[in-house]
């Protein structure tokens, strides 16, 4: 479960960058208009970086399950550290993108579509679960 709530970050978080969010922030364009409009003007979205943090995010996912599979232990914080840490990662890949469609198209810079505010909405709750989970595991070792 675990493994698939990370890897589905990942693939949100780079629908979010590459597609999502340059549609949401030129209405009625398609993805190859704003892309061919960025390229005129010598912007791209940056996809190989994107890319690459959204594959770095699965593998961690899968290093987890397996790791935790061989040791037969709960890979829950592991996951859950992943999830915290996910967001920051977005925020960086995200940024050059961003800026990309806000000097090609002078608009903001910011999430358009509302995916990102969702990705960062998860990190969050993880780092309260995580917050609970290491709360609990201390008043366990005590008792």
């Amino acid at each position: 479960m675990g493994f698939a709530v990370v890897a589905g970050y990942a693939i949100v978080g780079v629908l979010q960058i590459l597609v999502w969010n340059p549609l949401a922030a030129v209405p009625g364009a398609t993805l190859g208009q704003i892309r061919a409009d960025m390229a005129r003007v010598d912007e791209s979205l940056t996809a190989d970086l994107v890319l690459i943090w959204g594959a770095i995010g699965i593998a961690l996912a899968a290093v987890v399950l397996l790791v935790a599979t061989r040791r037969h232990t709960s890979p829950v914080a592991a996951y859950l550290v992943l999830l915290v840490f996910a967001a920051p990662g977005h925020i960086f890949v995200a940024f050059a993108p961003g800026m990309s469609l806000a000097d090609t198209f002078m608009i903001s810079g910011g999430d358009h579509a509302p995916w990102g505010m969702a990705l960062y909405l998860v990190s969050a709750a993880a780092l309260v679960a995580l917050i609970v989970l290491i709360i609990r595991a201390a008043r366990s070792t005590r008792a």
